[in-house]
Parts: C-alpha cells; sequence; structure tokens
C-alpha cells in the first residue's frame, strides 16, 4: 500500500495546531515575531478558507524568563552582580511570559482581522468530567463563530513540583496537551510545529540521519536516536513523538513538520509530502523488514554485477524468459490491471491518464515479441568500440558496459515498466523503479512475474520495486550508488527531479511536437498524417500538438479538409494569434501548450523559415515534422530545426524505441548529452578503457615509442 498523506488526511474540517518554544522564540529567548506573524497568517488562511482551527502554544516560560532576567539586571547592585546567579522561579516566569505572549497573538491577530480566545488550563481541570463537557461545548461555539482558540497549561499555578521536570498526570506539557485537545474536540488532524522539518533517523546534525516520512512504531521505536530536548521548552522531539503516537493510536493523523516554514500547513492540507505523518494504519502501509532506499539501491548494484558476469547466452535465455512468464501470465496481469482502471476511473481521473494505463488487448503479447526481438540483437555489453595500438605491446581497447543502476520514476503506463525492465536486463544494468500509485497493481504483478524468472545466481533484486514517493527523496540523494535517473511522465514530474539531484538525468520536460504543412504539401498526404499524428494516440509524448500552417492556405480546400477531418475525430481546436483571428477559433492560452488529448493548437506562419523560428521558440525539441513535395524546403527543415526527431513526410508517432528498431525505449531525451531521442539499449550504455600490457612503465617516457596505431575491432565477451 502506497502512503500517501493526500490520501491519509482527506476531508480535514478540524486540525489542532501546536506551536513549540523553539519557534515561538528565537535563541536570545526573545519572541519571534516574524515567524509567530507567518504562522497567524496560515491560520487566518485556514480560518477564511472554513477550516476550525485550534491553537496549542507554547513559549510563556521562556519569554517570561528572558523578561525576569533584564528586570533582575536593572534592579541589580553592583555586589549582586558579583554573586551566583539563582534561577528563576519557573511557574513566575510563567505568569509574566503568558501575558506578554496572548497581548502579542492578539494583536497579530487583530490586525489580519481574526478573533481570538485565550484558554489556560491545568492537568487537574481535566479530572473533571463536567469541566471537559463544557470545555468542548465552548470550543464548538467559538469554532462556529469563526473563533481561533489559543490553549496554554497555565503553569504559573499548576501543581506540578516544577514545569520541567515533573511529567507526571493525564497531560505532562504543551505536547500532551494538544493531543488531549485533538481527542476531546474530535480533531480530524493534529499538526506538531518544531524548529525542524521533522522526525529523524538520529539527531537532525548527524548527516547520516533521515528525514522519516511515515512513522511505524514497530519499524521506529527501536531505531531512533533522540538528540536533546528543546532548548527553552521542557519537550523536545521525545515529547511530540509520545503526544503524536498517542494521539494518532486513537485515530487522529497526526504531522510533526517545521515552524520555521512560512507555508507547511497550507501545503500539508493541499496533500503535499510535508514532515513525518503518524497514523494507525501506517503498520499496514509498508513492511517492518523493508529496506532502506541504500539498501534497495546497493542489492541492484550487486546483482548487476553479477547480471554483466553472466555469458551473453545466459542473458539472452533471462529475457527469453521473462517474455514466456509474461505471456503465461497475461490473465492475470489484465485482471490486476482492471482493478487498476476501475480504480482511476471511480477516483475521477482525466481519461487521458486512463487511457495510458489500460493494457489494451494484444498488448501483453506485443511486449513478449519486443523482448525477444530485445534477445536476438547483437551482444551490447563488452562490445569493442576502438582498438588502439599504443605503442610495442601495449593495446589499447574503448569498450561498452553498462551503467550500472538506472532510477526510473513513471506515471502511469504499466507496459513501460516491461519496456524498462527488459532493456535493463539486456544492458546488464541494476534497476529502481517508482511507477505512479494509479498502477500499484499492475506494476505490483509485473514485478512480480518480471523478478521470478531472474535466476538466484543474479538475484531477483536486480529490479526493486519502490513502494512509495516519500522514497523518492532519499534516492534522489544517492549519487555515490544510482548512476542515471530517468523520469517518464509529466513536465512537473520531470522538473522536480531535475532540481533535486545531483544524479544526471534523462528525459523530456515538455512534449509540444509540431507537423508543419507545406503550401506544396500533397493534400492526401497531409490529412493521414496530420490525422494520424494527433489521433493514434493522443496521450503519448509523441502526438501532435501544434500543426503550423504556411499562409497561402490559409483559404484553400486543403485547410478545410485537414480541420474538418480532427473535428470529425472529436478534436477541440484552439488557434494562435492569426488562426483564431481568420478561422474564428478560441485563443490558445499559450503557444507552448501540451494538451494530451483530443486537442491540439492551429497557426499560420509566412514559410518553413518562420516555421522553423516558430518551433524553436515554442517548441520542446521533442519531434517535428514537415509535409512538402519541395525537397529543398524539406531539407532546409530537417537541418535546420534543433529537435531531437526531425521527419519529412511522416508522422510524428514514428518517433518511439520499437518503431525505430531499438527492441525498446526507457523514454524520449530531449537532452543534448549522453542520448538524445529514444532511448534505447545503446543509451543505458557507456564506455570503459581496457590496456593489455607485458610489464611497460611509464618512467618519464625515456623507453617508451608511441604509434597509436590504429587496429581492427574484435569484440570480446
Amino acid at each position: 500500500m502506497d502512503t500517501d498523506p493526500a490520501a491519509c488526511i482527506k476531508n480535514v474540517k478540524r486540525l489542532v495546531v501546536k506551536v513549540g518554544t523553539a519557534v515561538v522564540t528565537r535563541h536570545d529567548g526573545r519572541l519571534a515575531v516574524g515567524r509567530l506573524g507567518a504562522l497567524c497568517e496560515q491560520l487566518k488562511e485556514l480560518n477564511s478558507q472554513g477550516y476550525e482551527v485550534v491553537l496549542v502554544t507554547s513559549g510563556a516560560v521562556g519569554l517570561g524568563r528572558q523578561r525576569l532576567r533584564y528586570r533582575k539586571l536593572v534592579n541589580s547592585s553592583l555586589a549582586d552582580l558579583q554573586n551566583p546567579q539563582v534561577e528563576l522561579d519557573g511557574k513566575a516566569c510563567a505568569a509574566v511570559g503568558q501575558n506578554s505572549l496572548m497581548a502579542l497573538y492578539d494583536t497579530l491577530f487583530s490586525q489580519l482581522d481574526v478573533t481570538s480566545s485565550q484558554h489556560l488550563v491545568t492537568d487537574s481541570d481535566f479530572r473533571n468530567d463536567s469541566f471537559r463537557e463544557q470545555l468542548s461545548e465552548t470550543v464548538k461555539s467559538l469554532l462556529a463563530l469563526k473563533v481561533i482558540p489559543v490553549f496554554n497549561e497555565n503553569d504559573a499555578v499548576s501543581t506540578r513540583r516544577a514545569p520541567y521536570e515533573d511529567s507526571s498526570g493525564i497531560f505532562w506539557d504543551n505536547d500532551s496537551l494538544a493531543g488531549l485537545l485533538a481527542m476531546e474536540v474530535k480533531a480530524d488532524l493534529l499538526v506538531l510545529l518544531s524548529d525542524v522539518e521533522g522526525l529523524y533517523s538520529g539527531p537532525p546534525s548527524d548527516p547520516n540521519s533521515k528525514l522519516i516520512h511515515t512513522y511505524i512504531k514497530e519499524k521506529h521505536q527501536a531505531e531512533i536516536t533522540f538528540g536533546d530536548k528543546s532548548r527553552l521548552g521542557r519537550g523536545g522531539m521525545t515529547a511530540k513523538v509520545d503526544a503524536a503516537v498517542c494521539a494518532a493510536s486513537s485515530g487522529i493523523p497526526v504531522v510533526i513538520t517545521s515552524g520555521y516554514a512560512t507555508d507547511n500547513i497550507i501545503k500539508l492540507l493541499q496533500g503535499k509530502p510535508v514532515g513525518t505523518l503518524f497514523h494507525k494504519d501506517a503498520h499496514l502501509w509498508t513492511s517492518v523488514n523493508e529496506v532502506d532506499a541504500r539498501e534497495m539501491a546497493v542489492a541492484a548494484r550487486e546483482c548487476s554485477r553479477r547480471l554483466q558476469a553472466m555469458s551473453s547466452e545466459d542473458r539472452r535465455k533471462l529475457l527469453l524468459d521473462v517474455a514466456d512468464a509474461l505471456e503465461a501470465n497475461e490473465s492475470l496481469i489484465m485482471a490486476e490491471n482492471e482493478a487498476d482502471v476501475a480504480a482511476a476511473k471511480a477516483d475521477g481521473y482525466e481519461k487521458a491518464l486512463i487511457s495510458r494505463l489500460a493494457l489494451k488487448p494484444g498488448k501483453i503479447a506485443a511486449l513478449a515479441k519486443s523482448i525477444r526481438v530485445l534477445a536476438d540483437m547483437e551482444e551490447p555489453i563488452g562490445h569493442i568500440v576502438k582498438r588502439t595500438d599504443l605503442a610495442d605491446g601495449l593495446i589499447l581497447e574503448k569498450t561498452s558496459c553498462p551503467l550500472c543502476v538506472l532510477l526510473i520514476v513513471f506515471e502511469s503506463r504499466p507496459d513501460a515498466f516491461v519496456q524498462i525492465a527488459s532493456l535493463a536486463i539486456r544492458t546488464g544494468n541494476g534497476l529502481l523503479l517508482k511507477g505512479g500509485k494509479e498502477a500499484r497493481q499492475s506494476n505490483a504483478i509485473l514485478h512480480k512475474i518480471i523478478t521470478s524468472a531472474i535466476p538466484d545466481s543474479v538475484g531477483d533484486k536486480l529490479i526493486g520495486l519502490v513502494a512509495s514517493r516519500e522514497d523518492i527523496p532519499d534516492l534522489l540523494k544517492l549519487d555515490d550508488v544510482i548512476d542515471l535517473v530517468i523520469p517518464r511522465g509529466s513536465n512537473s514530474l520531470f522538473s522536480q527531479i531535475n532540481n533535486s539531484t545531483k544524479i544526471p538525468v534523462l528525459g523530456h520536460a515538455d512534449r509540444v511536437c509540431h507537423v508543419y504543412v507545406d503550401k506544396s504539401a500533397n493534400p492526401d498526404m497531409a490529412k493521414k498524417i496530420v490525422r494520424d499524428a494527433k489521433i493514434d494516440y493522443p496521450a503519448a509524448c509523441n502526438t501532435m500538438e501544434t500543426l503550423l500552417l504556411h499562409q497561402d492556405l490559409s483559404n484553400n480546400d486543403l485547410l478545410k479538409e485537414l480541420l474538418a477531418e480532427l473535428r470529425r475525430e472529436g478534436v477541440t481546436l484552439y488557434g494562435g494569434p492569426r488562426a483564431s483571428s481568420l478561422l474564428n477559433l478560441p485563443r490558445a492560452q499559450s503557444l507552448h501548450c501540451e494538451y494530451s488529448s483530443l486537442a491540439c493548437t492551429v497557426e499560420f506562419v509566412d514559410d518553413v523559415g518562420a516555421a522553423i523560428d516558430h518551433i524553436h521558440q515554442h517548441g520542446s525539441s521533442h519531434t517535428d515534422c514537415i509535409v512538402t513535395e519541395d525537397r529543398e524546403v524539406a531539407e532546409m527543415f530537417l537541418h535546420r530545426v534543433d529537435s531531437a526527431a526531425v521527419f519529412h513526410n511522416a508522422s510524428t508517432r514514428f518517433c518511439d524505441g520499437a518503431r525505430f528498431g531499438l527492441g525498446a525505449e526507457v523514454g524520449v531525451s530531449t537532452s543534448r548529452v549522453h542520448a538524445r531521442g529514444p532511448v534505447g539499449v545503446e543509451g543505458l550504455l557507456t564506455t570503459r578503457w581496457i590496456l593489455r600490457g607485458s610489464g611497460q612503465v611509464v618512467d618519464g617516457d625515456k623507453g617508451v615509442t608511441y604509434s597509436h596505431k590504429d587496429l581492427p575491432l574484435q569484440t570480446q565477451i
């Protein structure tokens, strides 16, 4: 089961927010007015959106101590200053600090046109059932009036021996008070704001510590090492975890996150992964014994090295076994895929995504066929690219070799899983795959079937299925283990990954493909190509998104036939500045628009030069096509359009690894480094140098005569 805070924190109406002392105050004990102001602005925004917010605040004791120390200093004589300073009474600090703290909250909320109320409570209050009942009713009434109740433990009159030491009673600090209030008022969510991003596996200052995205008591309780308690408050992370575990066990989701960020609460309610989530069902989402990101990547690397050590024939047989296993389990695969499609429809996913998700009849047979084609291709590993006689008895070889470990993050398409896995096996690479949650069941069964065909001598950890998107940030940090990341999906997916890692990223951010119909185009050919480029698979990355037309076609029958053909197929047409005016089309929001559906932009250009300029300005360097009978115009287009694939009189849909004869593809790259266009076997390989000698040494090149003579190639596997 995929851990998804967006799914876990649904239908939140009422939330309790607890802000810690380290957030409320600065290191010198003074109020952190900027952070408090940002917090109040977030709460005001939530209040205006209809959320019911209860705030539990710390900071009174720390603030009071700072003020009393200053007052004591002002009133001290020289003799007093020479004596050791006595620690101030915590209750006195609380009494002084509470007044200042609440005055500030009142001022900040008033400036934001929000009404707040103050509630000081003690542990003994909650021993009275009538008090608890009245408290709930009062809070309910205030929330109905859009008032934000602000709670704090009344340390000034608390019966505890000392507010920093006594942890007895129904609650023992403001973290546990927040948890108790969340249960009393039946909150839908509890947010505990800290001075760090969330719960870490060790002290946050330790570079080896990792942020825990979802807390699983059975897994993390014995593993976590806590740092020091709060510098000013009595809690710290231990208190927050105790309060979070208690509230989560009662059915209230809890998130520990940073109060230093200005929008973490809003991000959380928008479903974005923020902080550490505590949930009563967290233990069901993942195995307690699940390996972490580094272990998974290292295991894939070790299996990759064992795969490379196999003979070429054994690697070929492994691929054939995978193809056979897929065909033998076709009914099982289709059943799991149908369940994914049904769930996606029920959840209201877009038609384009559902189209990519569904495995159509005959797809498994086609995938098995492509794997067999891949198996019968020339052995890619150990291929000698260049042989050189450096000097007498020194033979240098440049040979192909695997990259080693690939991380592929893809959305929707389970057929991509099969293509990527088969390419990884063929090229000797280890593989980590993270598919979209909408294809969870399809990917799980495909992973099981494919890895069951891998022999024990290699190990089924050659292909790792990443369980949760929360693991991706940790994987993206492993630039010492993972060699290449390939995102397959939306623009936002590519951009997010590309901006989050030092590992090389291969792929394309946008996929705005053009078909330019020149004035000399054959009408029947133009209609066929335009129709196919848009209709064949509208959700594909190589579908036509913009139709460019030579201006001489503006009053031509071909134009009418082209637009009529597209409309008959249900395509919604939008116009650029010229086309929207001439053809009375709705104006396109942008000339760089990726629809991934039955829609496209139409625009007129002066000539082929203008078409090329338009593509360079508004395209994505993916695939662009010209339809023309003028060979000189065609050659100009083919040589000047700077895209990964450029076609003459052929549909953009041909830009595909299988159609190019690559066997399969891991994606299409618009990068200019390493690989470009459909990425097949060659794109997953690199080279290394092998030098064969007989005892030679450099010794300042005194006795070496270099020949640098090219030698005939001979493959050694």
